[in-house]
């Protein structure tokens, strides 16, 4: 996987460091087991701080989505169950960036698209149920 940050961008360099590594996983470019990068070999391949990496990794760990371990380093954690706190807090996140596209005059059939598009690039694991 490869990761892309602005370094121009308004957006903290540890957020979209978090964001990516998130999407990596949800594109399923980035599996169970997958190793990340360790914090100053990612720093030095952007010229950042490694605490920014640091930040991004500790973040990522509290979500759940990697674990660190001394021997290991950063790896991507198994898949788990999204709580109700969670899930209430994910739907107040789209719910706000879904009215600040329509309150900046974004159709809503382009911003229905835009979601089923997102949406359909993520790779999502198939349930007892699913063929």
């Amino acid at each position: 996987m490869i990761l892309t940050l602005d370094l121009t961008s308004d957006v903290p360099l540890y957020v979209q460091l978090r964001d990516r590594i998130t999407e990596g996983i949800a594109e399923g470019a980035l599996v169970e087991g997958s190793p990340l990068p360790a914090t100053r070999a990612l720093a030095a391949d952007f010229g950042i701080n490694f605490h920014t990496v640091n930040k991004a990794y500790a973040l990522l760990r509290q979500q759940g989505l990697i674990r660190l371990n001394r021997k290991t380093g950063a790896v991507v954690a198994a898949a788990a169950a999204a709580d109700p706190v969670f899930h209430a807090e994910w739907t107040a996140r789209a719910r706000t960036l879904l009215a600040e596209a329509i309150a900046r005059g974004v159709p809503a059939d382009e911003v229905m698209a835009a979601c089923q598009s997102m949406l359909a690039s993520f790779h999502t694991p198939q349930t007892k149920d699913s063929p």
